[in-house]
């Protein structure tokens, strides 16, 4: 079981909903995350259910970091919107700083994001449940 995150700009919540609905088959069975609004909309496309955080602008982006920095987290699909400001710009540079320093994949548009979510339906990630299985502390 995979730990996926799913933000999206408001001009990209539309694309993030069409997108999970349609790989929802792949999405079942693994712990979702998602800030406010885009979990939102997603549980009410699919079956599917999101622990949600706050609205990314509010702090959403940075609680999200804070599982990646716990390594809490194994994939997060981030659909920005690359001609709008954000006024939260900070907080999503330092979201994909942290997804770097800790080797995290991240999709920033949709055609990343379809690359990822078909490894994951190959079972391409399973390094990720190695990480798990012998992080410090568990199962010692």
């Amino acid at each position: 079981m995979l730990k996926i995150a799913f933000i999206a700009h408001d001009r990209k919540k539309d694309e993030m909903v069409n997108f999970v609905t349609a790989y929802e088959h792949v999405f079942i069975g693994h712990e979702l995350y998602s800030t406010g609004t885009t979990g939102q909309r997603i549980m009410e496309a699919t079956k599917l259910s999101i622990h949600r955080y706050m609205s990314g602008p509010l702090g959403g982006d940075q609680q999200i970091g804070s599982l990646v920095a716990t390594d809490e987290l194994d994939l997060i699909i981030f659909l920005r919107d690359p001609l709008m400001a954000q006024p939260h710009e900070p907080d999503i540079t330092a979201l994909l700083r942290l997804c770097d320093v800790y080797g995290i994949p991240v999709a920033t548009n949709i055609a990343t994001a379809e690359i990822l979510v078909k490894a994951i339906d190959r079972g391409d990630f399973a390094w990720r449940e190695l990480v798990h299985k012998y992080k410090p502390g568990v199962d010692e």
